[in-house]
């Protein structure tokens, strides 16, 4: 009973703010094109922000781990691998493209840190779980929706694609957050504060903006590979691969942050990438609005599973 009152305490209240972004969104106070606007806000400004102060206020001689970091890689190469395989049962390669994207791609940054500091009240392992999979998924989601994609949209450049990889706010803010931390450098305490208030932003109103997004009818067009999607998202992953990180010996929030990498819901930027690069963007969507919605119920299982096996 005590590790399930634990794995609620940690999920619920994160479902809760997506919840109230939908009911938001019905009384009229956020609409659609305002929830675009905060996603990009937070996905620009406040997330890299917040991502930034975690890694400047390290002390990575203290907390780097090599080996978690390489097994963030490892899983997520790994996701990455199984989700191009299964795309294979699909025939039209813009499918293909939308499928594998939505599987892999986790909201991984946002979810995190925001779950990680309701269990914990920090997310130290946060950034080392961001930098061990956050740029393989936005290198990868460039090359998969490149590859796999039917005729519309001007198929990027070798250039463009660089360009778009180097440019990604939140590796710009794990860079500068490790630079800021290798040379040990402090903040002042205007800055600090500044940075403090923006980093408190964004879990809140980024979950907010994900509810307000919720277009629960574009799921039944596609219902195969965005079913399919979410149950690797969701579960599939999760199943495979938390027995290799026990077996590894990974424990507390180590494991409690592989748990959220590899169950986390479907990051909302699969939709916005997915579009502009020329693809439908139904199979993104509906995958975005089924496993935020089903990730309450799902992580708030992994979570309880792990901490009543004492691995959490």
């Amino acid at each position: 009973m005590e590790s399930l009152v634990f794995s609620l305490n940690a999920t619920v209240p994160v479902f809760l703010m997506m919840v109230l972004g939908v009911l938001f969104r019905k009384l009229g106070w956020f609409d659609q094109d305002l929830a675009k606007k905060i996603n990009r806000f937070v996905f620009r400004i406040l997330l890299p922000t917040l991502v930034f102060q975690q890694l400047a206020e390290a002390d990575l001689s203290q907390l780097w781990d090599g080996r978690f970091v390489l097994f963030c890689f490892g899983a997520a190469s790994f996701a990455i691998a199984a989700s191009w395989l299964l795309s294979l049962l699909w025939r039209d390669r813009s499918v293909r493209g939308e499928f594998i994207q939505a599987a892999f791609r986790g909201n991984t940054a946002l979810l995190a840190v925001s779950l990680l500091q309701n269990m914990y009240g920090s997310a130290e392992v946060a950034p080392l779980m961001l930098l061990g999979c956050v740029p393989l998924y936005n290198v990868m989601a460039v090359v998969v929706l490149s590859l796999c994609r039917e005729g519309g949209g001007e198929k990027p450049s070798v250039g463009d694609t660089l360009r778009d990889i180097l440019t990604n706010p939140i590796l710009i803010a794990i860079a500068l957050g490790l630079l800021w931390s290798g040379l040990g450098l402090t903040m002042p305490p205007i800055m600090a504060k500044t940075v403090d208030n923006l980093a408190c932003m964004a879990s809140p109103l980024g979950l907010m903006a994900i509810g307000a997004t919720f277009e629960m009818k574009k799921v039944l067009g596609r219902s195969g590979p965005v079913t399919a999607a979410a149950g690797l998202k969701l579960v599939g992953f999760c199943a495979v691969l938390l027995p290799v990180a026990v077996l590894m010996g990974f424990r507390g929030q180590e494991m409690a942050a592989i748990c959220i990498m590899l169950g986390s819901s479907t990051a909302v930027s699969s939709y916005v990438m997915a579009v502009a690069m020329g693809h439908e963007g139904v199979i993104s969507s509906g995958a975005v609005m089924l496993t935020t919605l089903l990730s309450g119920f799902s992580l708030t299982g992994w979570v309880w599973l792990m901490r009543a096996l004492g691995f959490i």
